[in-house]
């Protein structure tokens, strides 16, 4: 008897998982999916930019010229 019912389970489908995505569901899994790295490498890049403005600040101003009186 549970052969029987095992068979008619696969016989519908059997399958474990639920309803497909709808396209809005799947559009928004792509856009969060595609601007995590965006964001995280947006951060990265700025920190390093800020960082390497801030580490050559005083080179930029020993270069400077000495301003003229006038």
């Amino acid at each position: 008897m549970i052969a029987a019912d095992v068979l008619t389970y696969m016989a519908q489908g059997g399958s474990t998982m639920g309803e497909e995505p709808t396209w809005a569901e799947l559009l928004l899994t792509f856009a969060i999916a595609g601007a995590v790295p965006v964001v995280v490498g947006g951060t990265v890049l700025l920190s390093l930019f800020g960082l390497t403005m801030w580490v050559t600040a005083p080179l930029r101003r020993r270069r400077r010229p000495p301003a003229s009186g006038g």
